[in-house]
């Protein structure tokens, strides 16, 4: 691990790269009844739309992306997983999507050392990601994947939200305590 990694995982400042960043990221498994607890891959997340708020939609997935040093899109991104939504509890549509483009990767600062992750090799990551996907369905949206994990810094969301069509799930669903939901991860290599 070099010194930079090192200082921002234990101070929690953020990174000033400049180079690209080669990033696996995961809807994951919590599972808090190992000390510390455990991630793995294979998790699933919920996000609410507005306007009526009982329109949901529920989501697994994995997968990578090369963020730009500049900011900027990529075109370099894989993956993908399964959807389901919901009208109150009723299904309304479920099946696969694919991601087809990185539209933004904001990296924040390395995430500290306080769990057993059983995903990937790479450093361990806070900031969020904005995905284009393509629903099995025919339909196009938008992943937007956050991480706040240990050692996050403020005002990052946990979870994910989308779009599907005009449908937004803009609400991600809080993790709630040791429940196994509402959790991802950002890998850094």
């Amino acid at each position: 691990m070099s010194l930079a990694a090192f200082l921002c995982m234990t101070v929690g400042l953020p990174v000033v790269q400049g180079s690209a960043d080669h990033v696996r990221w995961d809807i994951i498994n919590f599972n808090a009844a190992t000390t510390p607890p455990t991630v793995s891959a294979g998790g699933f997340a919920i996000a609410a739309a507005r306007n009526p708020s009982t329109l949901t939609i529920k989501l697994t997935g994995s997968g990578t992306f090369i963020g730009p040093a500049s900011g900027g899109t990529s075109s370099s991104a894989t993956g993908g997983g399964t959807w389901q939504t919901f009208s109150d509890t009723t299904s309304t549509g479920s099946g696969t999507y694919e991601v087809r483009e990185l539209l933004s990767w904001q990296f924040a600062n390395f995430q500290t050392p306080s769990i057993i992750d059983l995903i990937d090799d790479g450093t361990g990551a806070n900031g969020n990601a904005v995905l284009r996907i393509e629903y099995s369905d025919g339909s196009n949206g938008v992943l937007g994947v956050g991480c706040h994990g240990p050692g996050a810094l403020g005002g990052i969301v946990e979870g994910v939200i989308a779009t599907k069509d005009f449908v937004t799930y803009w609400d991600a669903q809080a993790p709630a305590g040791v429940v196994n939901a509402n959790r991802t991860s950002f890998h850094v290599r």
